[in-house]
């Protein structure tokens, strides 16, 4: 299963994949443990108190932030 990405309009990111291949690293790249979980929401608002993942906080506080899937430009070369 191939890992899936969902921006959920004025809510939070869903991640989606096979808990073998799920892994969500903080910035020293230790590992979260995610309990088997196919699938985890991740807080887009800021306000969730319990982040990176989401805890509903978005719906309480009015977030509001509409995504429609669209082309990127190519990557810039680099220099």
């Amino acid at each position: 299963m191939a890992i899936k990405l969902t921006v959920f309009n004025n809510g939070p990111l869903r991640l989606e994949g096979d808990p073998a291949e799920l892994t969500l690293l903080d910035a020293q790249g230790n590992a979260f443990g995610l309990g088997g979980r196919t699938s985890i929401g991740l807080c887009r608002c800021g306000l969730s108190a319990n982040k990176p993942f989401c805890d509903g906080s978005h719906a309480r506080q009015g977030f509001q932030s509409m995504c429609e899937a669209r082309e990127l430009p190519p990557p810039k070369p680099k220099v």
